[in-house]
């Protein structure tokens, strides 16, 4: 087997495999020959692997699950440990050993469980489980989930956080300090962190909180901007919270991300688009990031009761896939991307609702039939379609948003169906945040396309082609000439900062500055 699987690498080396599919020809034939089972990607890549195999085209013929490192990172999700939840929301499952609203066979549950909630067993075998199926691991988005952040205590966050770092730089460090500095040159690099947590729980202290924890970004479970649906579900906030947490955290420079609910309880499929309306339209809110899950009916909930009693009615599949439709095609702009369209609950769990797990699949054959075209971020993401012969134009674009202006700049094909790069700039005249007075502030800079480990290119990839540095001049020349500002900050992940230091960057507290 082992002989066959190497034939297999030889062809690919000398340069005789060009795609996948002559690649299943190759493993069809030699399999044949040599009579041996058909070999796995999985297996091909770790023999490839234990060669030390470096090759950036074998290894992306090879890699399983490509999609997982075609935004330019990869995810890595770490749950907290079950703790008690402040929220009381009629729809909200509660499985002992599990945090609030999270079920065992949700897949980072059953990660988190198998490694008994602890956050540096958890990052390393995600990390290791990532390697293995051929993604570069240079480049993590950490995802802290698990409930309500800023209701935990603050001993067991830093401890979390820290560990976190840890299992990223492979070394304890005696201080969160100590291992956040460490990451700024560690093999596995954190470049943007995001915790979840609610509207009401964020206050200026705690933006401050999240600032010295290395946070970039933060989810919020918002799900209805209707206070009728919020006080009927007992979420326990209304809309005004959401818009004073929006507002703060984009003064901080934040990225924002709102969990959105469809088919809730005293809502309806009109009011449901009217709220995906508002929600651009109206400068209170338009977050970054979205995540539109459709409510779901779980067991031993005050929602089941309701649904068993008839008095909650869910959507048909055709219906929630029609209204998705109409959200995407009117309603969301191309500054926003949408992280995703439905939770791994298992359909087990599920009695009433949607059972379309591949939902996002769905919208993409009515797209494909119908002829239209998503605007969002992740829909026009470059990810395998890199072009380096494509001409690219820089793309502006303002809006007005929690009281600051917004400048979206995007480097795109001509028929902007490519996003290669996109940089977030906000400028606002009374900052909350005296280190951020009388500055713009850069909230996100991203090169799409496959990651690259650092300092290498490829020609496959847009990455470490200077995109990102175009950007950045752009954005410090609107800075100065345009808002007349003589400094400009940064809300850098951690394992970023050495990239600001080259581009004159000092760090200052928690961001990068420089000054113009």
């Amino acid at each position: 087997m082992t002989e066959g699987k190497r034939e297999i690498i030889k062809k690919l080396i000398e340069g005789r495999v060009n795609s996948k599919k002559e690649l299943e020809s190759i493993k069809r034939k030699i399999s044949k020959k040599r009579k041996i089972s058909f070999p796995t990607n999985a297996s091909l890549l770790q023999e490839y692997q234990k060669m030390k195999g470096r090759n950036q085209k074998i290894l992306s013929l090879l890699r399983t699950r490509p999609v997982r490192s075609l935004s330019g990172v990869v995810n890595v999700s770490v749950l907290t440990k079950p703790f008690p939840c402040p929220g009381k929301c009629i729809y909200c499952p509660e499985e002992k050993g599990m945090p609030k609203s999270y079920l065992k066979g949700e897949p980072a549950a059953m990660r988190a469980l198998k490694n008994d909630y602890h956050p540096e067993r958890q990052v390393k075998k995600r990390i290791e489980a990532l390697s293995k199926t051929g993604h570069p691991t240079g480049k993590i988005e950490l995802r802290i989930v698990g409930g309500t952040w800023s209701f935990y205590s603050e001993k067991y966050k830093e401890w979390f956080i820290k560990k976190c770092y840890d299992a990223c730089n492979k070394e304890e460090s005696n201080t969160l300090e100590e291992a956040k500095k460490k990451n700024e040159k560690a093999l596995h690099r954190i470049v943007c962190l995001s915790i979840e947590t609610r509207p009401d729980y964020i206050t200026k202290k705690e933006v401050l909180r999240l600032r010295r924890f290395g946070v970039t970004m933060v989810e919020m479970g918002v799900q209805s901007l209707s206070d009728k649906v919020l006080f009927f579900t007992k979420r326990g906030h209304g809309r005004k919270e959401t818009i004073k947490a929006t507002k703060l955290l984009k003064k901080a420079g934040f990225k924002v991300c709102y969990q959105m609910m469809l088919n809730l309880p005293k809502s309806s499929y009109r009011e449901d688009l009217d709220t995906f309306t508002e929600l651009f339209a109206n400068p209170e809110f338009k977050p970054d990031f979205l995540k539109i899950y459709p409510c779901l009916v779980i067991k031993n909930t005050p929602l089941y009761d309701l649904f068993k009693r008839g008095e909650h009615r869910v959507y048909k599949d055709k219906e929630l896939a029609r209204l998705i439709i109409e959200i995407k095609k009117n309603t969301i702009p191309r500054y926003v991307r949408i992280q995703r369209l439905f939770r791994d609950i298992p359909v087990q769990d599920i009695e009433g609702g949607c059972k379309i797990s591949n939902l996002r699949e769905v919208i993409k054959n009515d797209q494909i039939k119908n002829n239209w075209q998503c605007k969002c971020i992740r829909c026009r993401e470059v990810k395998e379609e890199y072009n380096p012969e494509e001409e690219l134009s820089l793309f502006r674009e303002d809006y007005e948003a929690s009281g600051g202006k917004e400048l979206f700049l995007s480097i795109e094909n001509k028929e902007r169906g490519k996003l290669y790069a996109l940089l977030r700039l906000r400028d606002e005249r009374n900052s909350s945040f005296p280190l951020l007075r009388n500055m713009s502030v850069i909230r996100e800079i991203r090169t799409y396309g496959r990651q690259l480990p650092f300092e290498s290119k490829s020609e496959d990839s847009p990455q470490h082609r200077g995109m990102g540095k175009r950007l950045i001049k752009e954005a410090e020349s609107i800075a100065e000439k345009e808002f007349g500002r003589k400094y400009l900050a940064v809300i850098s992940g951690v394992g970023v900062r050495n990239y600001w230091r080259r581009m004159g960057y000092k760090l200052k507290r928690t961001y990068m500055i420089k000054e113009l």
